[in-house]
């Protein structure tokens, strides 16, 4: 789950606990807890992940590749 879905679950959640009762601000207050909380572990959304991971597995390609054109240079020195 990605951390804006898991932090709209959990304001819902709580927003339907305390919806008759007089906290009209705990979920702008949880909301604003939670994001923080989320913010100084570092963490990132699924979607960051998956993009970090598609620019990883190009940079390898391309690794790849130059190192076999090195190779192949260092093959054609006399």
């Amino acid at each position: 789950m990605n951390t804006q879905g898991f932090i709209d679950d959990v304001s819902h959640r709580l927003t339907e606990l305390l919806a008759k009762t007089p906290a009209a601000d705990f979920e702008k207050n949880a909301r604003a807890l939670l994001t923080g909380l989320f913010a100084k572990v570092n963490l990132v959304t699924r979607e960051e992940f998956d993009v970090q991971m598609k620019v990883l597995a190009r940079t390898r390609e391309k690794v790849v590749e130059l190192e076999a054109r090195v190779a192949a240079l260092e093959k054609q020195k006399p």
